[in-house]
């Protein structure tokens, strides 16, 4: 059942990960009954993990897989440091939103939300999800 669909993985940060990732996303599907969101959710928990991977390779990056209000929530918190300067911090933003152009694609193509914010940690870093509907 989905409802029980509720797992947090830390990844190492290495360029492997987006592979790591995908694996587990793709059976924790199979196993809760959500083959049909299979696809979308693969690719976006890869594209997640691959531009955290472009802004802050091989750091320590923790990956959430959640089903909730009837929708599937995938969301990745990295280390991405914070900009001292509001300018340098838009510019990395939109930089970062841009590379993110496929992940936009496919949770469009199923009706859902997207979205890169500041962690809000101590350490700062940077909070990107996928928010995918059966």
């Amino acid at each position: 059942m989905p409802d029980n669909l509720s797992y947090s993985f830390a990844l190492p940060g290495g360029a492997y990960c987006a592979g790591l990732a995908r694996g587990a996303v793709h059976g924790l599907l199979e196993r809760h009954g959500l083959a049909g969101l299979r696809d979308p959710a693969v690719l976006a928990a890869s594209e997640l993990v691959a531009a955290a991977y472009r802004f802050t390779p091989d750091r320590e990056m923790l990956l959430k897989v959640h089903w909730q209000f009837d929708a599937l929530r995938i969301v990745l918190y990295d280390q991405h440091p914070a900009h001292d300067e509001a300018e340098r911090s838009e510019e990395c933003r939109e930089r970062r939103s841009a590379s993110m152009w496929l992940l936009a694609a496919a949770v469009d193509e199923h009706g859902g939300d997207w979205g890169l914010a500041p962690a809000l940690t101590p350490s700062g870093g940077s909070k990107t999800w996928a928010l995918l509907h059966p």
